[in-house]
């Protein structure tokens, strides 16, 4: 037994003859929420940085940068480089889809640091704020992923196996939705308690330590539903994907980070 959708357009609405997709719209919530919860826990007392609206309105741009530029640069380097190199300006074509979630967070620590270092704050607490509201992000992207019917689940017979209405008939897991609980609600609730209720603040880059262990972890889980990469396949015999293995690389930095972050004084 299967639930049977009927699959929603790409596209969300037209204006003048332009098209503006979910995945867009996805993307537009996810700053315009972050921005708004990052100011708000910027202005309590106890906040690590206080930065001028001069100085977010250059770290939101820092950041939408970092995002698409290291998300797209990742997607090619990582999952298809060989497609690319054969059609190079394929690697503009955003709106195809194909944004790497790894690439994006290299990225966003990229344009994070080099913010910092112009505008003489420190990047680690920029970074620790940051990753109580990058869940938000994760969430919003999982939800137009499933629209968009993109990595989806493994062929399945779960109870709440999805099946589009004219697409293959084959139950799958709606492992969007998995990644979207998971990666974007419950992070986000424990990255928002650690930084409320804790003083992991006090140590800036801990709280950034901790969201890429975490994400990790959820990120590995949910690969076990997930089907692989059809360009990419199994990178072993017993079923290793490239994202448990890039997965695996950043639980390993987060600890690392985090690590460093507690012991520094």
């Amino acid at each position: 037994m299967s639930i049977t959708i009927n699959p929603i357009s790409p596209v969300a609405f037209s204006v003048f003859g332009l098209d503006v997709r979910w995945y867009a719209l996805a993307y537009v919530a996810a700053f315009v929420v972050g921005y708004w919860l990052f100011c708000r826990l910027m202005r309590r007392q106890d906040s690590m940085i206080h930065l001028t609206k001069a100085q977010m309105d250059d770290l939101l741009t820092a950041v939408i940068v970092g995002v698409i530029l290291g998300g797209r640069l990742g997607y090619v380097l990582f999952y298809d480089l060989g497609y690319f190199l054969s059609h190079p300006l394929e690697i503009f074509a955003v709106w195809h889809g194909g944004m790497s979630f790894h690439g994006g967070l290299i990225g966003v620590i990229a344009s994070i640091f080099i913010f910092a270092r112009r505008k003489h704050v420190n990047a680690w607490s920029v970074l620790d704020l940051m990753s109580v509201v990058a869940p938000i992000g994760l969430f919003f992207g999982r939800i137009a992923n499933f629209i968009n019917r993109e990595v989806m689940g493994r062929p399945t017979d779960v109870p709440w196996a999805v099946v589009f209405s004219g697409d293959t008939p084959i139950p799958r897991h709606p492992s969007p939705l998995y990644e979207a609980a998971t990666e974007g609600v419950v992070l986000f609730v424990i990255m928002y308690c650690l930084y409320r209720y804790t003083g992991l603040r006090r140590h800036p880059g801990a709280l950034g330590g901790i969201m890429g262990m975490c994400y990790a972890v959820f990120r590995m889980f949910c690969e076990m539903f997930r089907a692989p990469d059809v360009q990419i396949g199994f990178l072993t015999s017993w079923g290793l994907t490239m994202g448990q293995l890039l997965s695996l690389v950043m639980f390993l930095c987060g600890l690392g980070i985090f690590v460093f972050a507690i012991r520094k004084k």
